[in-house]
């Protein structure tokens, strides 16, 4: 994937709030997990938390993925078609 340097807003001038909201619960669903393993937790209380974070992180991928095809890559699609094809290529690992 294309790596950014700046602060990337999307064309709503706004950074994706929900995606770091939900990508915040996950870091402390996942800082848990460690202290569920050190405590001997019952294993499958410790799987449903690992499968809690993928969860959340699936779910802020599809809403960083929806706000990049609803505005980055409309805007990048009419001045580079090529580099965006495989740019969503590379996102669905694809190529």
């Amino acid at each position: 994937m294309v790596k950014q340097t700046h602060n990337h807003v999307h064309k709503h001038g706004e950074p994706n709030t929900k995606a770091r909201k939900v990508i915040n619960m996950a870091i402390g669903s996942v800082a848990k997990i460690p202290e569920m393993v050190d405590d001997g937790r019952y294993c499958p209380e410790i799987i449903q938390q690992i499968d809690s974070v993928v969860g959340l992180l699936h779910s802020a991928r599809k809403e960083l993925l929806k706000g990049h095809l609803e505005s980055c890559l409309a805007e990048r699609l009419k001045t580079d078609k090529e580099g965006s094809i495989k740019e969503l290529l590379k996102i669905y690992n694809m190529q």
